[in-house]
């Protein structure tokens, strides 16, 4: 057994992550060093064989990582399930976004949309390659870099409008998050919790000890609070 584990994430889950490994610390007495950094980046790191003992990444990204040898075989469980939410620059009239025609129509009149290299930002890309938009929408397109906040483009005016978790809009400084994508429109990312291979024989259960807590019934307050749910379905 061990007195410390290290786990890397995407921003999406930071705050939530460093809550849950402080009620951890609290209850087993083992310290979790949450360090979140761009997804992209993250499973860079992990594909170059940065020893982590837990890995919280969106499930695509997971699943690269497990076919690629990077994750304990079996290890896997579905931590949360993380909505998207559009968001506008304090201050301004809130667009209409209540329908897929309307959201449609605002976005064709937005000065620059504002969106992640994330799983979120790859959804918003198919959506808009399904409305037969992806050309005419691509001049107003803002990507922000890896780590960064979607929502800082949106208030810096970068953008007029931004797509991205909801926990990762929220609690940002110069925002207004409008809601979630309208009815049927809905993009919800799923971020997946593993040990990492290169974690050693003796952090190797503890790491899966915190997984199982992660998932555990006490934890889904923790998970609304942060704007995220509990998965309903297994991963």
């Amino acid at each position: 057994m061990t007195a410390s584990l290290t786990l890397i994430s995407s921003m999406a889950t930071r705050q939530l992550l460093t809550e849950l490994a402080q009620s951890y610390q609290q209850a087993s007495g083992v310290t979790v060093t949450v360090e979140s950094v761009g997804g992209v980046d993250a499973a860079r790191r992990v594909q170059a064989g940065e020893a982590f003992d837990l890995v919280v990444l969106a499930s695509d990204a997971m699943d690269k990582l497990a076919a690629e040898g990077c994750l304990l075989e079996g290890s896997r469980r579905a931590i949360v399930d993380s909505s998207v939410a559009i968001a506008v620059r304090s201050g301004t009239a809130a667009p209409d976004i209540s329908t897929e025609d309307a959201l449609r129509t605002t976005l064709l009149q937005a000065q620059g949309i504002a969106y992640s290299t994330g799983p979120s930002g790859t959804a918003l890309l198919k959506l808009f390659a399904r409305w037969g938009l992806a050309e005419q929408l691509q001049p107003q397109l803002v990507q922000a870099r890896p780590g960064v906040p979607v929502g800082s483009l949106v208030a810096e005016g970068v953008a007029t409008i931004g797509f991205q978790q909801l926990s990762e809009l929220m609690n940002l400084d110069g925002i207004t998050v409008l809601a979630g994508m309208p009815p049927g429109l809905e993009i919800v990312s799923r971020f997946v919790g593993a040990v990492g291979i290169k974690s050693q024989v003796p952090a190797q259960a503890q790491a899966q000890a915190f997984l199982n807590f992660m998932c555990a019934e006490e934890t889904k307050g923790a998970k609304r609070r942060h704007g995220m749910e509990a998965p309903k379905t297994p991963d």
